[in-house]
């Protein structure tokens, strides 16, 4: 019996971890190709014969996206399957169309449950309906929560294996150093970063059954900090979805958050310090009809601003996290916030000064307005950012992101920084539901 034909096409993540959990050692797939898109630089590569197995010897090519028909022709593909998150209906449906028209006999979504990972360690997941929702200061409340209980927590990162795949199978982070010694991209910092310094050890790579074994003998609890708005890798015994009420109507409208929308214990509608009330309803409303017996909590993000008197009345270039900016389309983020309470005159359009890479990003997203996304996925694109920074006429750089952007970028201007956390607002609340289903 011929084996059935495929093409993955993915980001460099869930596309890894479908691959892994359904196709590799199973001979009745072969899978020719992944295809990338979303994160610049990880087409080109091999997925590796170390993670592929024995059926690939020669590891599987990783393709640009755009070359999706070619290969479905040269090839007759039976399925092309989807595999990457943070994308509205009519994209994933002009995908399926453009793999359809060009030859592929179907088009596949991989459920959640086939590829949830089962361990007897309870876990807790953190997803939303967007990248840029806040999963990051919520995570790291509820790993304080637990924490503070008296309970070890490990926390799993959702994959971003965007270097040397072998390298990569299984990594752990417990110091600062860690980040250097696996030579962490800035976005992967601004994840890991923060739940280092609170004491809390982070696993991540690309084999997330060889992470459970090792996270396993780490944890009492394991807390699953979900990626994009993707849905968990193992089976959560208790999941939260995060919902952005600044992009109110999303959440029933894009892939997967709606899943992790549906499949919620607890939904909680962040950033309502600064959403209108009319945005904050239809979000409740959606989250009602689409799954009743979800908890529905309300949380802000107040923010924390160093030397608040530097930005009034200066002109000021807003430097804020790169992947809410880009591919999950938040318009501003608590940089813009922090400078308008602040009384800054003006925001200084990076476009103006942009360079390299950082200019090929605004080439890609050319939505992203007057702000600057903290890319850093190559030491060139670092490079590019500072330049860009350096290079503009801001009297003061605002910066946004999860980490201290100063410890990875020269910044030469006067600068400040802005960090925020998540504050749930009434009860019941976080202490609530975790001391309930775990017994704290």
């Amino acid at each position: 019996m011929a084996k059935h034909k495929i093409v993955i096409m993915g980001a460099a993540g869930r596309d890894f971890h479908n691959f892994n959990c359904i196709y590799r050692d199973n001979e009745d797939y072969e899978v020719v190709a992944f295809t990338a898109t979303q994160i610049p630089d990880i087409e080109g590569r091999v997925y590796p014969a170390k993670l592929a197995g024995k059926l690939y010897p020669e590891g599987i090519p990783i393709k640009p996206e755009n070359e999706l028909p070619e290969i479905i022709a040269e090839n007759n593909i039976d399925d092309v399957v989807f595999s990457y998150s943070d994308v509205d209906y009519q994209y994933i449906m002009t995908r399926a169309s453009w793999a359809l028209a060009s030859g592929a006999k179907g088009f596949a979504l991989v459920g959640p449950v086939a590829t949830m990972l089962e361990t007897d360690i309870p876990v807790v997941a953190i997803c939303a309906v967007r990248t840029g929702c806040g999963k990051s200061q919520t995570t790291r409340r509820v790993a304080e929560i637990l924490t503070e209980a008296g309970k070890k927590v490990v926390v799993v990162r959702h994959p971003m294996p965007y270097g040397d795949l072998t390298k990569q199978i299984c990594q752990r982070f417990e110091t600062i150093d860690d980040l250097e010694k696996h030579k962490c991209t800035i976005e992967e910092m601004e994840e890991y970063e923060p739940h280092i310094s609170r004491g809390n050890i982070v696993y991540a790579g690309v084999d997330y059954s060889e992470i459970l074994n090792r996270a396993e003998k780490d944890a009492d609890i394991i807390l699953w900090d979900g990626g994009n708005n993707d849905t968990p890798f193992y089976r959560p015994d208790l999941m939260i979805t995060v919902a952005d009420p600044h992009r109110a109507g999303d959440e029933v409208y894009y892939y997967p958050g709606e899943i992790n929308l549906r499949m919620a214990d607890v939904v909680i509608i962040n950033k309502v310090d600064t959403a209108d009330y009319k945005s904050i309803l239809e979000v409740r409303n959606n989250i009602t009809l689409a799954n009743p017996n979800a908890m529905i909590m309300e949380a802000a993000s107040p923010i924390s601003i160093e030397e608040p008197e530097m930005i009034f009345g200066k002109r000021v270039l807003v430097v804020e996290d790169g992947p809410t900016l880009t591919h999950g389309e938040m318009e501003f983020g608590a940089g813009v916030v922090a400078a308008m309470r602040c009384g800054a005159s003006e925001f200084v359009d990076p476009h103006y000064f942009a360079v390299g890479t950082i200019a090929e990003t605004f080439e890609k997203y050319p939505e992203v307005g007057a702000l600057l996304p903290a890319m850093g996925y190559s030491k060139k694109q670092i490079a590019d950012l500072e330049k860009t920074i350096n290079s503009s006429d801001a009297e003061v750089v605002v910066i946004g992101t999860p980490i201290d952007l100063r410890r990875i970028v020269n910044i030469e201007k006067p600068s400040v920084r802005v960090v925020y956390d998540l504050q749930i607002i009434g009860k019941p609340n976080l202490e609530d539901v975790l001391t309930k289903e775990f017994s704290l």
